[in-house]
């Protein structure tokens, strides 16, 4: 059994996690709760309910594939919901079980390796594209804006089918949900605006189920309104949120790794100089993705005990998986700070979970990421960025808000 570390300093750690002034930087925030940690978990008692703090590579991942594990923490039938939630309520990322297998099952058709490979020559192109308009901005441009929120944007709506004309509304929506899905703050101003636009989301939305069946388009949207599994089809709210889930979760995770990464890239310039060398090295995409942890944190609900390496995490907890602490977990990945490209075991990084929710989109996050490091390093071996530039204030899915660049050849 986990045992409770002094609740004083639990508190302390717990709270700094979450603190504004640590997003920028969060990794001794995870340090000091791996120091409390008993087997990779730092158990805190709330009152109502039990938190485990996980910081350990081993248990995250057993947790993320635990059957008993339930994402969602009581969203499945929630009554009085805003609309935010309720736009959220219908996503497979807080479906378990067979209705989570349904769902994923409808989507996963579109993300198998062809497909995905498809699509190469497209981000290539984009990217190709994309650089000459960061470029013509002249030096301290945003990449950002210029480079890493159109990126991933055009290429998943392009899959689902969508209008490029919408592309900054689409952006501006993928925002809101991730702000919903991993901002610390609550603020009523905050709601007041992700509320607003889960409306207008539904309303653009709207009768797209009906609409895509009786004239169907070229797309995955059109695709998981066609499809059947068993004479059911995805209900128009299902189809809404899983459209807007594809869509920030294809925008999200690359978007913040891309200035993330090039952030930590010129802190670590030998790392920068063997990527100038050698800038196809399979190994890029994961070592970034383990070292930046685009989505640095997620959570389980337990419903039944589990038991790993001999500490116990009883029914009924919540586990906060602190998966950016996980991918730093010296005792898989030694001299865990540093990029190495060679790194043997890169790939096991948590930063697509694990399990039955797993990342339907790992494998086009991957492509992208490879071929953005891949260009910049190719065109632009002198490069350099703004050392501190600002976060968006969103700790679970964090990247900066905005990076300046300086493109030298």
């Amino acid at each position: 059994m986990t045992q409770p570390t002094p609740p004083h300093a639990a508190q302390d750690a717990a709270a700094a996690l979450w603190h504004p002034d640590n997003i920028p930087n969060p990794y001794p925030a995870y340090e000091r709760v791996r120091a409390l940690s008993q087997g990779g978990v730092m158990r805190l008692d709330h009152g109502t309910w039990v938190g485990m703090y996980l910081t350990g590579h081993a248990v995250n991942s057993a947790v993320l594939r635990f059957s008993g594990a339930v994402s969602g923490g009581g969203m499945e039938g929630a009554a009085a919901l805003s609309d935010g939630l309720r736009l959220l309520q219908p996503m497979m990322i807080f479906r378990n079980g067979a209705a989570h297998a349904r769902l994923r099952g409808l989507v996963s058709a579109a993300f198998t390796p062809r497909v995905i490979e498809e699509q190469r020559e497209l981000v290539r192109a984009l990217i190709a594209e994309l650089l000459t308009g960061l470029r013509a901005q002249g030096p301290g441009a945003d990449l950002v804006a210029g480079l890493a929120n159109p990126l991933p944007a055009r290429v998943i709506m392009g899959m689902l089918g969508l209008s490029g004309e919408d592309e900054a509304r689409f952006v501006r929506w993928s925002a809101s949900v991730a702000d919903l899905l991993g901002s610390a703050s609550q603020s009523p101003e905050l709601m007041a605006r992700i509320d607003a636009d889960a409306r207008e989301m539904r309303a653009y939305f709207r009768d797209l189920a009906g609409e895509l069946r009786a004239r169907p388009r070229p797309g995955l949207l059109s695709a998981m309104a066609a499809v059947e599994d068993g004479g059911e089809r995805l209900s128009g709210d299902e189809l809404l949120a899983n459209a807007v889930l594809l869509l920030t979760a294809g925008h999200e995770t690359t978007s913040n790794l891309i200035p993330g990464g090039l952030l930590e890239l010129s802190r670590q310039p030998d790392a920068w100089a063997a990527l100038v060398a050698q800038p196809r090295h399979a190994g890029v995409a994961d070592e970034l993705l383990r070292v930046v942890s685009p989505v640095q944190v997620d959570g389980r609900a337990l419903s039944a005990p589990l038991t790993v390496g001999g500490q116990t995490l009883p029914a009924g907890a919540f586990t906060q998986l602190l998966l950016g602490a996980a991918n730093r977990d010296p005792e898989v990945f030694p001299e865990p700070d540093r990029l190495d490209w060679d790194r043997p075991n890169s790939a096991r990084h948590l930063a697509f979970a694990a399990g039955p929710h797993y990342c339907l989109g790992a494998s086009l996050a991957r492509l992208e990421i490879a071929e953005v490091f891949a260009a910049l390093a190719e065109q632009f071996p002198h490069l350099r960025v703004e050392p501190a530039p600002p976060f968006k204030p969103n700790p679970g899915l964090r990247g900066p808000a905005r990076l300046r660049v300086w493109l030298e050849g």
